[in-house]
């Protein structure tokens, strides 16, 4: 499938079939959530959206359709954000997680006022720590046997990214906030 080039938009309620086709796409997505019929889209962006959720979450779209999505769950006492972030099967291997990542990070760390960004990536997932770095985050270290997966014990890479940290070099993507 081609897209045009793609910009990013608050997530919107109408958001929750495309999210169902993305969570569809890949079952790894099935460590995003649980989102398996239409009714769990819906709760899913809900949660998202909910008035005074700590979730700022950024649609990545491409020809309209939701695509991806980045999110800082905020933490305000800290002033620092949990990030996260996914991308529908069909969508990856472009470069388009990186630069709405990178493009989201640097929001939250200026506009939003944010001090520190926090995240973390299955070591076995190394599509995602490229994403990272790309975005400016800086390896803090290593998780060993966070998870379990399929009945195996997987390590989880930390990264963060501070206000001060040098940006990184990229093309921002548009936002679009409405």
């Amino acid at each position: 499938m081609s897209y045009a080039s793609p910009a990013l938009r608050r997530l919107r309620p109408d958001d929750a079939p495309a999210v169902l086709s993305a969570f569809r796409s890949n079952p790894d997505m099935a460590r995003q959530g649980d989102v398996s019929t239409l009714i769990e889209a819906d709760r899913y962006v809900s949660r998202l959206m909910e008035p005074g959720s700590p979730h700022e979450a950024w649609s990545i779209v491409a020809e309209g359709a939701l695509v991806g999505l980045v999110c800082v769950s905020v933490d305000d006492e800290n002033r620092s954000g949990w990030f996260w972030y996914w991308m529908t099967d069909a969508a990856r291997g472009r470069g388009w997680t990186a630069a709405a990542a990178a493009t989201i990070a640097k929001w939250a760390l200026t506009t939003r006022g944010l001090e520190r960004l926090e995240l973390g990536h299955r070591v076995n997932n190394p599509a995602s720590g490229a994403v990272a770095r790309r975005a400016g985050f800086v390896k803090e270290g290593t998780e060993r046997e966070k998870f379990l997966v399929d009945g195996q014990r997987i390590d989880v890479d930390t990264y963060g990214r501070l206000g001060s940290d040098p940006s990184p070099s990229f093309d921002p993507l548009p936002m679009i906030d409405g």
